[in-house]
């Protein structure tokens, strides 16, 4: 009888702490509980330490409320029959009122909502061309962001945001591109350098023309000045001498001008000058021409 009783009181003890066990229950921060009795749905339970009914009621499964990250990748035509894929991210999470149409409503919310996000970009990538597909991806996240709002809402959930987050051509499209863009920055360098040559070639000319005015200016200067000299060293020649004709003069001045010529030639030892007939007695020869010379002339204006 003892042993009978010391078994009955071990199975009642399993049974108080099965009932005691089974009675409480503890749910995470960000998640909600869902409880049924006897299999149907009878509420949800927050965060914490729970309560129910032992064996008759359940915890049938928890459902997270954070922020849930679906990476999808599109693939579809444009305008201009270029294939692009398309990688969007679609950010969702339950609404704590509405636990039960989340639980229950889709036996796949990941895949509904890749169908959601198909019927969009398809109904928006074909009618426009690769630049504007470029041009619009915020307008293309826009246009999905709102779609599912008004669709998955019914089904508890909320859309939080959706990113679009590359635009992806064909590898030979993207080739392409890659080359028209390299050609048109080429012809835009080519245009700069043919300015730049273009500016060098008429400063260049400009200062040769400058300096050709300049050099001219300084070459009739210097004429001018060499013809003041002789007519001051003629009149000098003459009143030193007391008279004196112009051809003495002229001689006198011709060969001062020879040895001073001699001496600078002298000075520089990296000279390439060279005089066919350079002693004392040319330079009478040579003054007897220019002398010549300028008796013709003056007979001439006479």
């Amino acid at each position: 009888m003892d042993f009978v009783k010391t078994v009955i009181e071990f199975f009642f003890a399993i049974v108080v702490l099965g009932v005691v066990f089974g009675s409480f229950f503890t749910v995470q921060t960000a998640e909600t509980a869902v409880i049924t009795r006897f299999n149907q749905f009878l509420r949800t339970a927050g965060p914490g330490l729970g309560w129910k009914i032992p064996f008759i009621e359940k915890v049938e499964g928890k459902v997270s409320l954070r922020v849930n990250q679906i990476a999808l990748t599109m693939e579809t035509k444009t305008r201009d029959n270029v294939f692009v894929t398309i990688p969007i991210s679609v950010q969702t999470r339950v609404r704590p009122e509405k636990v039960f149409e989340a639980y229950y409503s889709l036996a796949d919310p990941v895949a509904q909502i890749q169908s959601y996000v198909e019927q969009v970009v398809l109904g928006h990538v074909p009618g426009m061309s690769l630049d504007e597909v470029f041009a619009s991806q915020s307008s293309i996240a826009a246009a999905v962001k709102k779609e599912l709002d008004v669709d998955m809402d019914a089904f508890g959930y909320e859309i939080v945001n959706v990113l679009v987050t590359d635009i992806v051509p064909d590898a030979k499209v993207k080739a392409a591109m890659n080359d028209i863009n390299a050609a048109q920055r080429e012809q835009v360098a080519a245009n700069a350098r043919g300015e730049a040559e273009k500016i060098l070639v008429v400063k260049k000319a400009e200062a040769e023309a400058e300096s050709k005015a300049l050099q001219g200016q300084g070459i009739a200067n210097q004429r001018k000045a060499i013809i003041e000299g002789l007519s001051t060293s003629i009149e000098g020649f003459q009143k030193t001498l007391g008279g004196g004709t112009a051809r003495e003069a002229m001689q006198l001045v011709l060969v001062t001008q020879y040895f001073d010529t001699l001496k600078s030639i002298g000075e520089n030892d990296k000279t390439n000058t060279l005089f066919v007939s350079h002693n004392p007695g040319a330079v009478q020869s040579i003054s007897e021409e220019i002398l010549q010379s300028m008796v013709g002339a003056g007979q001439a204006k006479g």
